[in-house]
């Protein structure tokens, strides 16, 4: 498999930092270059031609929104990725509207990152607008998930195996595979892709990472 070749843009050098070492340590993933102003943006995506731009939504002089603009009208194959601190929704469903084809809000894992980002290049990750605690829990209460099936569907969510998860909520593979027919039997769904779709477009597992589907 390709390497996926990632850009950050961002003004705050802490920020870029954190990217570069998180990234440079991802698997299937090469850091090409970084950034700290919108205006450095097409010139960096020109001369680097990554495959995905992390992009900060506020910067000065020339904000994230304005330079999405801008790669979006120039590079329209590069998907760009907004960086905030805070989860806003009309923020998000704004740079989702313009064009952004994904949401990262800055306090994410770093261990789960380039996993995001290979599933955003992947367009696996779905929208999930003004994401909330609450209104996932009411999502699950309305599809009849109880805590611990909701537990694994975040697990499986998350791409782990039926071991895996297993291991992280200290119960059996058997248990796992109950409750993985009953989730699928309550969101009337077949597979584990679709039951991961279906949490996402639905709210069922708060996720830090939006796209558009």
């Amino acid at each position: 498999m390709a390497q996926l070749r990632v850009v950050a843009i961002d003004d705050h050098q802490l920020i870029l930092d954190a990217l570069r070492l998180t990234l440079e340590n991802a698997e299937g993933i090469e850091f090409v270059g970084q950034a700290s102003s919108g205006a450095e943006a097409l010139p960096l995506i020109e001369r680097t031609q990554p495959d995905i731009v992390l992009l900060d939504i506020r910067m000065p002089q020339m904000d994230g929104l304005a330079c999405l603009t801008k790669i979006r009208e120039r590079f329209p194959r590069v998907k760009v990725v907004m960086l905030s601190g805070v989860d806003e929704p009309e923020q998000i469903r704004t740079a989702l509207e313009q064009g952004a084809a994904a949401f990262v809000v800055k306090h994410v894992d770093p261990a789960d990152l380039g996993s995001a980002l290979r599933q955003i290049a992947q367009e696996t990750v779905f929208q999930v607008l003004g994401s909330t605690e609450s209104a996932g829990d009411t999502a699950a209460k309305t599809a009849g998930i109880t805590e611990s099936e909701l537990r694994v569907l975040r697990a499986l969510a998350q791409g782990k195996s039926n071991k895996q998860i297993a291991g992280d909520l200290f119960i059996t593979e058997q248990t796992v595979k109950f409750h993985l027919t009953n989730i699928y039997r309550k969101l009337d769904v077949s597979n584990r892709t679709e039951a991961t779709r279906f949490a996402y477009q639905h709210g069922l597992v708060v996720n830090p990472f939006f796209e558009v589907a």
